[in-house]
């Protein structure tokens, strides 16, 4: 009875740490198509430590545009990468944000939960522009996150082979939409 009842407690933990994009949302400008999006759980404590210690982090956003086409091949639109770069510096006690689709100017912030919500977050991302779809045609956007495999130092690929909290990758997530 009591090994249940750990269990039952445990349960809320496992499934707090997976890693998840949420607020997927296609929209519009007048000239664009736009992407927001947030990536939930990718922040383990042991990432969190490593990226304290001083060790940049990457996560990637793959983002495909299809046109759906019955009886064929679908059509590729448009295929983006999209990267967030944390890096802790130790001596100002600072974060420093990149992201690639904000021309990779850093952002800075002496606040670990901040420099986690923009890594986390894509908002207002041009995808195409709207006079490159055609009215009345079936799209289909796919997207997912995953921590680049190359963030680790060389040297620490043999120190640190074992540890695997670098494999964070969610499914891929899919909207389809008609324009």
């Amino acid at each position: 009875m009591l090994l249940l009842g750990m269990l039952a407690a445990a349960c809320p933990l496992v499934f707090a740490l997976e890693t998840r994009l949420t607020d997927i949302t296609v929209s519009n400008t007048r000239d664009d198509l736009l992407l927001y999006v947030t990536l939930e759980g990718a922040f383990s404590p042991e990432l969190k430590e490593i990226i304290l210690s001083g060790v940049p982090a990457t996560f990637s956003f793959p983002v495909k545009l299809n046109n759906v086409r019955n009886m064929w091949f679908d059509r590729e639109i448009a295929d983006i990468e999209v990267t967030h770069t944390i890096r802790y510096d130790n001596l100002k006690k600072e974060f420093a944000v990149r992201r690639s689709w904000k021309k990779n100017v850093p952002e800075v912030t002496k606040s670990f939960e901040e420099a986690q919500k923009w890594m986390a977050q894509i908002s207002s991302l041009k995808i195409i522009p709207l006079r490159r779809l055609e009215k009345g045609q079936h799209y289909q956007l796919r997207i997912k996150a995953e921590v680049s495999k190359q963030t680790l130092p060389f040297y620490l690929h043999y120190i640190l082979f074992f540890v695997s909290f670098w494999d964070i990758e969610t499914d891929w997530y899919t909207i389809d939409f008609i324009y």
